[in-house]
């Protein structure tokens, strides 16, 4: 196998590498904080830190890379909020400014069941990136539920 090198796309992805403070509309009330760094320019991992909403400390953990050979971004998503580990591929915008990614994983609204999910990461400028979830509808489009701001620390 032949030692990984960073593309273009892995530059893409160096954006997100420092500390960010994050605020979303369900965590208004608490502190989050994440960490993001990268492994050698090809990986990059985002420890994430701070109160569920209703109380109890939270980590999740986020790893994005570009597979080549797929010429898909990659990656995963944790949290010790739940068991379900988040498998996801995804593109960029030709605009360079919307990391889009997509999973399958549990319906909230059905017990057993599962559906289609989309993340986007919008870069609005170096130091401010927003982050949302939708759930594909049966019409194919997309239900946006969650948003979160995050502003990059000095």
């Amino acid at each position: 196998m032949e030692t990984a090198k960073a593309l273009e796309e892995h530059r893409f992805l160096e954006r997100l590498v420092g500390v960010w403070d994050v605020t979303a509309e369900m965590t208004a009330d608490q502190q989050w904080t994440e960490i993001v760094r990268s492994l050698h320019g090809i990986w990059f991992v985002a420890e994430g830190n701070g109160e569920m909403p209703g109380g109890g400390a939270a980590t999740t953990m986020l790893t994005l890379g570009y597979n080549a050979a797929k010429g898909k971004y990659v990656g995963s998503w944790i949290g010790s909020m739940m068991d379900h580990m988040w498998v996801y591929e995804g593109d960029v915008s030709p605009d360079g400014k919307v990391l889009s990614l997509y999973t399958r994983g549990p319906d909230f609204q059905s017990q057993g069941a599962e559906q289609d999910y989309r993340e986007q990461m919008i870069f609005v400028d170096d130091d401010h990136r927003t982050f949302n979830s939708a759930a594909k509808q049966p019409d194919g489009s997309w239900k946006q539920f969650m948003e979160a701001h995050y502003t990059r620390k000095p």
